[in-house]
């Protein structure tokens, strides 16, 4: 890659570490046993640079070409030439577009132009999309030094498709700007939000766009008119940049400015508002907003700037146009925001309240809302009730060990740890490209909790006068009930209260089938903990020579799949009039990374996957979780239930020659933590490259060897963790059958219950 005439360009150890597809200990060992190791050219003692065309010659002269992710080649590239004529992030960003509508084969002929050359082919490809964005300066300015930043842009365009590229200019403008406390919508979630707007909304307003999560989703069920905004320019621009590539055939409209104190569309109309708007700012414009017309149900307090959010969604929609916007708990129940929320109520444009569990979305220490509105209509019909769901009740991942069916139910997954310094950014929600907690929303049960959630929304819609309901979950509540001194609009306190309506001797049943798969759930732990496979090394650990992943690939032992870049599957949909060739895989189901971590079957939406770019995973696939996390193990053998299933976003599929590599042996070593860890890039969420990821070289039949250990091990796993979830889900029923006068404690001690064969409860 030729160089700029400014300074020399200088990395770090961790830099070295990533171009070179190794550890930070292994760059640490190169540095203490070859002298001819590069000598730093600056930094300090403790954090020494290194000249990167003299790290580069010499990992050449050893074999190692580099192994860096296209865009983790495009990050790097972007620290060390942000002075060299590389123009204007919003530049990149329209050349990001222009380069998403290019064949591979014309990204690969841009980047092996002369410098010169290449600087005017990305200049004119920014001029001729800045049309295709809103409010974009056309004057896209490139010169010769910026050819580095050019080259890596278009290869990862090229290689990873747009967003990925969009992600890492995202990422930095963010990282120099002040901004803080923005972060994404899980996909998911967003999902969800969109799905709760009733039929097919065309025109849509995000409010709080950040990078337009909530509006893709919209365009995914058919919104044709994509209005966005947000405080943050850098967020607007990729918002819009990120919106032209995922639904062409949309406008898309994004403006950059606050939207409570300055309103982009005063006068817009739109069918639905889908908002995630910033939690707990104080400095919203109180008071120079105080008379606003918006304020139609109260003037927000000072300490409610929710409430201004969801009076500005209302003011946007059309008479009865729906409303979804994700909320912190505590708007429900907060003194100061009692008369705003009563009027919400008393009017019918409050019509539901949906409670998510912990870990669903930022902050993940708590459990947030969803509210969904709708603007009343002039002479419609008297809504006497809201619904109240309480989606965090039973929220594990539904799984099956070895020989079980799947156990719906159970306890949540804890959300994590808080997110300390989460500030808000006044007039939209911007999201980073190392969005924190993604995998942590990943492990939770998005297919339940999705269910749970429009299963009883449909059903109120359909028959709010008559909606029974579902004890524990979801609950209508009169709205003469609800306007009392408080006006709490917690949806635990109102559905919970309804679980004295569930059957007493349907509970018992339920309870008894539960415990008795529990017991026989122990006894196969049990004997699967009993058996033994393996025995110790000697007096030091075995020493393994390996190979990448790529390695492997490059020599035919092993062929990685993935899913199609997302300029590439934008191509396909155009070029089938918006199909992507196939249709829809209505009938497939999707492995998603969740799958993977709780040992589910597939559960993900095909929504956005098509038969002619998602791969079809077969029996003995080895799949790799590309978010590195703690949260259930990284890797699987695909089995009988996951053949024929779509390969998910973020996972990597390994298909090995059974003639040269064992599955259950690559497996075992593709999901070991250290080689997890290895082959990882980035700071908040770690992104696994899977050509980095190592592999010993050993003999089939040595392979084989270890792979039935690693296949004891993910047994052992499975049995764990089915056993842990009947517990849970035993000790729940247990519980709130006790609580809920349903179940009667044993008259007799437990030690004779036991003794007769008989539990210790009895239904009522």
């Amino acid at each position: 890659m030729p160089q700029s005439s400014a300074s020399p360009a200088q990395v770090t150890a961790a830099e070295i570490s990533r171009i070179a597809g190794v550890t930070r200990a292994t760059v640490s060992n190169w540095r203490r046993r070859h002298d001819d190791f590069p000598a730093p050219s600056g930094g300090t003692d403790s954090s020494p640079l290194y000249d990167l065309e003299a790290v580069r010659a010499w990992l050449a002269s050893r074999g190692h070409t580099s192994a860096a992710s296209p865009a983790e080649e495009l990050r790097t590239t972007l620290r060390l030439h942000t002075r060299d004529g590389g123009g204007t992030p919003e530049d990149l960003l329209l050349l990001v577009l222009a380069a998403a509508g290019r064949s591979p084969e014309e990204l690969t002929a841009a980047v092996r132009l002369p410098d010169a050359d290449l600087a005017a082919r990305a200049q004119l490809d920014a001029a001729a999309a800045a049309d295709a964005v809103p409010a974009a300066q056309p004057a896209a300015r490139f010169e010769p030094g910026a050819a580095p930043v050019l080259r890596a842009l278009y290869a990862c365009v090229r290689d990873e498709g747009g967003q990925a590229a969009l992600a890492v200019l995202a990422e930095r403008e963010l990282e120099d700007s002040a901004a803080s406390g923005a972060y994404q919508t899980p996909a998911p979630l967003a999902d969800l939000l969109a799905r709760l707007i009733p039929h097919s909304p065309a025109r849509v307003l995000d409010p709080a766009c950040g990078s337009g999560t909530l509006l893709a989703a919209a365009a995914r069920r058919g919104a044709s008119e994509l209005y966005g905004q947000d405080t943050l320019p850098v967020q607007a621009r990729r918002s819009a940049v990120s919106l032209t590539l995922t639904a062409p055939e949309a406008t898309v409209t994004v403006r950059a400015a606050d939207s409570l104190r300055a309103d982009a569309f005063p006068g817009l109309l739109a069918d639905a508002v889908l908002c995630n708007p910033p939690f707990g700012d104080r400095d919203w414009g109180h008071d120079e907003l105080a008379y606003d017309p918006r304020w139609a149900y109260g003037v927000p307090p000072r300490a409610e700037p929710e409430l201004a959010w969801v009076q500005h969604a209302l003011s946007h929609l059309t008479p009865g146009g729906h409303a979804a916007l994700l909320l912190p708990p505590a708007t429900a129940g907060r003194a100061s925001g009692r008369r705003v929320r009563a009027e919400l109520v008393r009017s019918g444009a409050l019509r539901a309240v949906i409670a998510l569990p912990p870990g669903a979305s930022v902050p993940l220490h708590i459990g947030l809302h969803i509210w969904v509105l709708q603007r009343p209509e002039p002479g419609g019909p008297e809504r006497k009730s809201v619904l109240f769901v309480d989606t965090a009740a039973e929220t594990p991942a539904t799984a099956a060990g070895p020989g079980g069916t799947a156990v719906p139910g159970g306890t949540a997954v804890p959300g994590g740890t808080a997110v300390p310094g989460g500030t808000a950014v006044p007039g939209g929600t911007a999201v980073p490209a190392r969005a924190r907690g993604g995998s942590r929303s990943a492990a939770l049960d998005w297919d339940g909790i999705t269910a749970r959630a429009l299963n009883a929304w449909r059903a109120f819609t359909e028959r709010p006068d008559t909606f029974e309901g579902e004890p524990g979950v979801a609950h209508a509540t009169g709205v003469v009930d609800l306007l009392d001194d408080v006006v709490d609009l917690t949806p635990t306190r109102l559905v919970r209260a309804s679980r004295a309506e569930v059957d007493p001797a349907e509970l018992s049943a339920d309870v008894d089938a539960t415990r008795r798969s529990l017991v026989e759930a122990a006894k196969s732990l049990a004997r699967t903990a009993g058996q033994e496979g393996w025995s110790a090394a000697g007096a030091t650990a075995r020493q393994w020579r390996t190979a990448t992943a790529s390695d492997l690939t490059r020599g035919g032992a092993l062929t990685l799949l993935r899913n199609l870049p997302d300029s590439v599957r934008t191509r396909a949909q155009a070029a089938s009039g918006g199909t992507g060739g196939g249709g829809r895989p209505e009938t497939r189901p999707v492995l998603t990374s969740s799958d993977i971590a709780t040992g589910s079957g597939p559960t993900g939406d095909p929504m956005g996957l098509y038969d002619d770019t998602a791969p079809v995973i077969a029996v003995g696939d080895v799949l790799v979780r590309a978010v590195a996390s703690t949260d259930g193990p990284m890797a699987r053998v695909a089995d009988e239930a996951d053949a024929g299933a779509l390969l998910g976003p973020h996972v990597h599929l390994f298909r090995p020659d059974p003639a040269r590599l064992d599955t259950w042996f690559l497996a075992g070593f593709l999901g070991a933590e250290e080689n997890i860890a290895g082959a990882s890039t980035g700071s908040t969420v770690l992104t696994v490259s899977p050509g980095r990821l190592r592999v010993p070289l050993l003999p089939l039949e040595e392979q084989r060897r270890y792979g039935e250990a690693f296949r004891h091990v993910h047994e052992l796993r499975a049995g764990a963790q089915r056993a842990t979830r009947l517990a849970e889900e035993t000790a729940r029923l247990l519980a709130g059958g006790l609580t809920g006068g349903q179940l009667l404690p044993s008259r007799e001690p437990a030690g004779a219950a036991e003794a007769g064969g008989r539990g210790d409860v009895s239904s009522h």
